[in-house]
C-alpha cells in the first residue's frame, strides 16, 4: 500500500492568504485548506503598502496548526505570491521601510520617463515584458528618482516569495517566475538585465542568484523550529513563486494538446496567454504589449495581464460602502438579468487600475467615450463581465498571430472559475470551448512543483496526469456567437480609439 506523503502550501493572493495540505496517495491528490487569513495594502499617508510581518507571523501560525493542531507530517512546503514587488534589506539583513504595494501612485509617469533614458523597444528587447506602471522597474526607478534614501543603504533586493523563504531559511535566492515578473530580467539571455539596469543609473549588486521552480531553498530554520514546536525541520521549496507560474503549472490538459491551449488564470487578475519554450520578442509582441514570463520545467508564459474581477471587487466594496452590500451571487443572477451589449469599458484602462469608486469610474469612461453610463448595480457588472470577455478573445486572436498555430482550447483556472456567467460568455465570444477548473489551481501547481522536487513525480505532464484524475471540470460550449462577434468590432474600436 502506498503512503501518503503531505505537502503544505502558501499561497498568498491580493486579498487573502491561505496554507493549503495537499495528500498525494500514489494516484490522487486532495487537498484541505488549514489556514486562511485577510491580505491586502495598508495605508500610510498617501502611499499603499504591503504588511509583510503581519503576512510572515500568519504563514508561521499556518503551518504550526498544520503540524501540532492537525498532526500532519509535511515532506515539504512552499509558498507563492503575487508578482512585481519586493522588500529591500540593508547590509544587516534588516527589512528597509514597508514594501510598496503595486497599486500605489508612486510609479505614475515613471514608464514615460524611463523611456526618456532608454527607448521602449530597448527595453522590450532585453525583457520581452509586458509595460505596466507597477512593475519592478519601474518602482526602482521611482525610488531613484525620488532620491528616496532606501536606495543609499539597500544591500538585497528579495521579490516577495524570495523575502518570505529567506525569513524561513536563512537563505537568498531568486527564482525563476517571480524574477521574470520584474522587467529586471534578460529574458533572453537568462540573467538579470544588468545592461538596462546601469542606463536607468539603478543599482545591479542587490539582485540575487536566480533558481530555477523546484528547487530546494533551504530548510526551516532551527529557531523557527523551536518557536513553533514542529519537532522537525521542514524543507522549504521554491515552487513556481510567482501564483500565475504555479496556477499554469495545474492547467489540466492533455499532453496531445499541449500546442493548442490557452489558459486564464481569473481572479483579480485575468492572465491570458499560453505555455511555450522560448521568448518571443519582436515587433508584433511589443506593439501588442505581450509579456514573456518564467514558467516551470523549461516552459515561458507568453500572456497579457489583464484587469480581472477587480472592477466588480471594487464595484462591491463601494456599494458595501454605501449600505449596498450584495454578494458575488446577486450581482452575477442581477448582471445576468440586465441588457446585453449596451456598455463596453476597456478593463485595462489607467483610470481602473488604483482602488477606489469604481461605478463613478465606469461613469466617467462613459461619458468619455460617448457611451451612456449604466444605471442599475446588474448593468454595471454585466458591463464589466462583457467587457473581460471580449478582452480575452481580443488576446487569445493575438497569441495565435504570435505564435503562429491555432488556439483550440481554453483552460481556466482560479478562483474566477466560479463565475459561470463570464465562463459563458468567454466560450461565447471566442467560439471555443471553454474548459474551467480547478479552481485551487494555484495551490495544486505550487505542490506539483514540490512532489517534483522530492522525486514523487517526475515531469509536469504527470503531473497534470494527477490533477485530471483528482479534480473536476467543466465544459461550456459556444453560444450565440452572432450577436458576441458584432459587439467584439464594437470593443475593438473602442480600445483602439482610446
Amino acid at each position: 500500500m502506498t503512503k501518503t506523503t503531505n505537502f503544505l502550501a502558501f499561497d498568498l493572493g491580493a486579498e487573502s492568504g491561505r496554507a493549503v495540505v495537499g495528500r498525494f496517495d500514489g494516484e490522487r491528490l486532495s487537498l484541505e485548506e488549514m489556514h486562511r487569513f485577510s491580505n491586502g495594502p495598508t495605508r500610510i499617508h498617501d502611499h499603499l503598502h504591503w504588511n509583510v510581518l503581519n503576512l510572515f507571523t500568519e504563514m508561521k501560525q499556518g503551518l504550526a496548526k498544520t503540524v501540532n493542531q492537525h498532526g500532519v507530517e509535511l515532506s515539504a512546503f512552499g509558498l507563492d505570491t503575487w508578482g512585481v514587488d519586493f522588500g529591500l534589506l540593508d547590509r544587516s539583513d534588516n527589512l528597509i521601510g514597508n514594501p510598496y504595494h503595486y497599486r500605489d501612485s508612486h510609479t505614475d509617469g515613471m514608464v514615460e520617463k524611463a523611456f526618456e533614458i532608454v527607448p521602449r523597444v530597448e527595453i522590450f528587447e532585453q525583457t520581452g515584458i509586458q509595460f505596466m506602471q507597477l512593475n519592478t522597474l519601474f518602482q526602482l526607478l521611482a525610488l531613484a528618482q525620488q532620491k528616496s534614501p532606501v536606495m543609499e543603504i539597500a544591500d538585497s533586493l528579495l521579490m516577495m516569495p524570495d523575502l518570505f523563504n529567506f525569513w524561513f531559511t536563512g537563505q537568498k535566492a531568486s527564482e525563476f517566475t517571480i524574477a521574470s515578473t520584474s522587467q529586471c530580467y534578460n529574458m533572453s539571455q537568462g540573467r538579470w538585465a544588468t545592461d538596462l539596469l546601469e542606463k536607468l543609473d539603478l543599482p545591479t549588486d542587490i539582485f540575487q542568484r536566480v533558481v530555477q521552480p523546484g528547487t530546494e531553498i533551504g530548510r526551516l530554520l532551527p529557531a523557527l523550529v523551536e518557536e513553533l514546536g514542529l519537532g522537525y525541520h521542514v524543507p522549504v521549496i521554491a515552487p513556481g513563486c510567482h501564483d500565475t507560474a504555479s496556477a499554469v503549472a495545474a492547467v489540466p490538459v492533455a499532453e496531445s494538446a499541449a500546442d493548442s491551449f490557452a489558459y486564464i488564470s481569473s481572479g483579480t487578475w485575468s492572465l491570458v496567454g499560453t505555455e511555450i519554450t522560448s521568448p518571443v520578442i519582436n515587433d508584433k509582441s511589443l506593439a501588442y504589449n505581450f509579456t514573456n514570463e518564467g514558467g516551470v520545467q523549461n516552459t515561458i508564459r507568453l500572456l497579457k495581464n489583464l484587469g480581472g474581477l477587480w472592477l466588480i471587487q471594487e464595484c462591491r466594496r463601494t456599494w458595501a460602502q454605501q449600505g449596498n452590500d450584495l454578494s458575488y451571487d446577486d450581482l452575477t443572477r442581477l448582471a445576468d438579468e440586465a441588457m446585453p451589449f449596451t456598455v463596453l469599458v476597456d478593463p485595462d484602462d489607467s483610470s481602473f487600475l488604483a482602488p477606489g469608486d469604481m461605478p463613478a469610474r465606469i461613469r466617467e469612461f462613459c461619458v468619455r467615450t460617448g457611451q451612456v453610463s449604466p444605471d442599475t448595480e446588474g448593468a454595471f457588472i454585466r458591463c464589466a463581465l462583457e467587457s473581460l470577455a471580449l478582452k480575452y478573445r481580443w488576446v487569445v486572436e493575438k497569441v495565435e498571430e504570435l505564435i503562429e498555430r491555432p488556439i483550440t482550447v481554453i483552460h481556466i483556472v482560479g478562483g474566477g472559475t466560479q463565475n459561470r456567467l463570464l465562463n459563458q460568455f468567454t466560450a461565447n465570444v471566442t467560439g471555443r470551448p471553454v474548459v474551467t477548473g480547478p479552481i485551487e489551481a494555484t495551490a495544486i501547481g505550487n505542490i506539483l512543483m514540490q512532489m517534483l522536487a522530492v522525486g514523487q513525480i517526475n515531469s509536469l505532464s504527470e503531473g497534470r496526469d494527477i490533477v485530471r484524475r483528482s479534480f473536476p471540470v467543466e465544459t461550456y460550449q459556444p453560444e450565440d456567437s452572432g450577436a458576441w462577434t458584432e459587439s467584439f468590432q464594437r470593443f475593438v474600436n473602442l480600445i483602439e480609439d482610446e
